[in-house]
Parts: C-alpha cells; sequence; structure tokens
C-alpha cells in the first residue's frame, strides 16, 4: 500500500473550498484514494462528504492512501495539493 503523510497547507484546513479543489483533483486522477487524520480511519477521497467530516485543521497531519495502479504517482500529485494549500486545481492533477 502507497502511503503519503503530509500537513494540511490550507490555513482553514480542508475546509469547503479547499476540500472541493481536493476531491476533483482526486478524482481526476482515477485511482481510489483514501483518507485519514494521522491515527484515524480511513474515508474515501472523492467524497466531498466524507472529507468534510474528517473535520481537518491548517497543519494537521494527515494520511493519504492507496494501493491501486498508479498510486505512487497520484499520491505524490495530491500530497503536493495538499501540503501547499493551492487555491485552484492545477493542470498537472
Amino acid at each position: 500500500m502507497a502511503e503519503r503523510r503530509v500537513n494540511v497547507g490550507w490555513a482553514e484546513g480542508l475546509h469547503a473550498r479547499p476540500a472541493s479543489i481536493f476531491v476533483r483533483a482526486t478524482t481526476a486522477s482515477g485511482v481510489p484514494v483514501t483518507i485519514a487524520k494521522a491515527g484515524g480511519d480511513p474515508v474515501n477521497a472523492a467524497s466531498m462528504l466524507a472529507v468534510l467530516g474528517l473535520g481537518a485543521q491548517g497543519g494537521e497531519e494527515i494520511v493519504l492512501a492507496s494501493d491501486a495502479k498508479g498510486a505512487e504517482a497520484a499520491l505524490d500529485r495530491l500530497a503536493k495539493l495538499v501540503a501547499e494549500g493551492l487555491d485552484e486545481l492545477p493542470e498537472t492533477v
């Protein structure tokens, strides 16, 4: 299982707009990914409600994971998106 641990770069955490950007990026990757708070239960990273339900705050560590083909590259892109707290979905994601 591929895994990335990353701190949330959005000051407001994974709330409405950042969560939307993250979910769109996850869906666009075509790879099933889970997201969890460090030590917490993983949820579907392509589900807006699940991501919002985490209540991940800015600076808090999250864990992205997948065991699908192409997981390494997808997790690298998603981890960069989260760590940098990007304001929009980059073309490369």
